[in-house]
């Protein structure tokens, strides 16, 4: 017998058992959007009690088919990677469903762009999240602390031509540079840290954003709607 087959075929199985309890493949199913969810919110979906879901969960936590992000008192569940979401896909494209859509409940004024504590989070938050991720001027270095960043060259540049204070943000003391912050209404992360809060500020001093009065709303103005679309191309909306 080929041991390393036998124990492909033993994991494929286990694998495939932990997808195919109903609850479990609905809480899989419902986070294929990229949007992570808390525990509460994945007991609705699979319509079980909060310690119910919390075994399912703990099942799927061990054949890293999901992973936690903690973040303050809140617990968030997305799947472990792309290749989860693939294979996923592919499953349901056997079962001839299409891909769950993301719903937020958030008021629009807050989804679009706010504060969180002294950083950019909402819609605008997370495209530039991901645009300084896709554009390397953050990366996730070797045995980095979780959800932790560093700057690049490339990233000190970019961000100082946005008039991003790099080095007062480098020059903040017991405070992480720079780092991944779940958002709340997107349930995918935006940019937090200290390189975060600059760039906040940059973007208010320059006029692309004005704070709403007594909100942590913001609002992206008519030059800053043409600078993050000049800056973000095709995926600024």
């Amino acid at each position: 017998m080929d041991v390393a087959t036998d124990s492909a075929d033993q994991a494929l199985a286990h694998i495939a058992a932990s997808m195919a309890e109903p609850v479990r493949a609905r809480m899989l199913c419902v986070l294929m959007d990229g949007h992570a969810r808390t525990a509460t919110e994945l007991a609705a979906v699979g319509e079980v009690a909060a310690s119910t879901a919390s075994a399912h969960l703990a099942r799927l936590l061990k054949q890293g088919l999901v992973e936690c992000l903690a973040q303050g008192k809140h617990r968030y569940y997305r799947l472990a990677g792309a290749e989860v979401g693939q294979a996923l896909e592919s499953l349901l494209v056997l079962a001839g469903q299409p891909r769950p859509r993301f719903e937020p409940s958030t008021p629009e004024p807050l989804r679009e762009a706010r504060r969180c504590y002294d950083h950019l989070a909402g819609h605008w938050g997370v495209r530039l999240h991901d645009h300084a991720l896709l554009r390397r001027w953050i990366v996730v270095p070797p045995a980095a602390a979780p959800r932790d960043y560093a700057l690049t060259e490339a990233g000190v540049s970019a961000l100082a031509g946005l008039g991003v204070d790099v080095d007062a943000a480098r020059a903040a003391r017991r405070r992480r540079l720079a780092c991944a912050c779940m958002d709340w209404s997107e349930r995918r992360p935006h940019l937090g840290g200290a390189i975060g809060a600059a760039w906040l500020q940059a973007l208010l001093e320059q006029g692309w954003l004005r704070a709403e009065l007594d909100s942590r709303a913001l609002r992206p103005t008519r030059r800053g709607l043409g600078a993050l679309e000049q800056l973000l191309g095709a995926n600024a909306r």
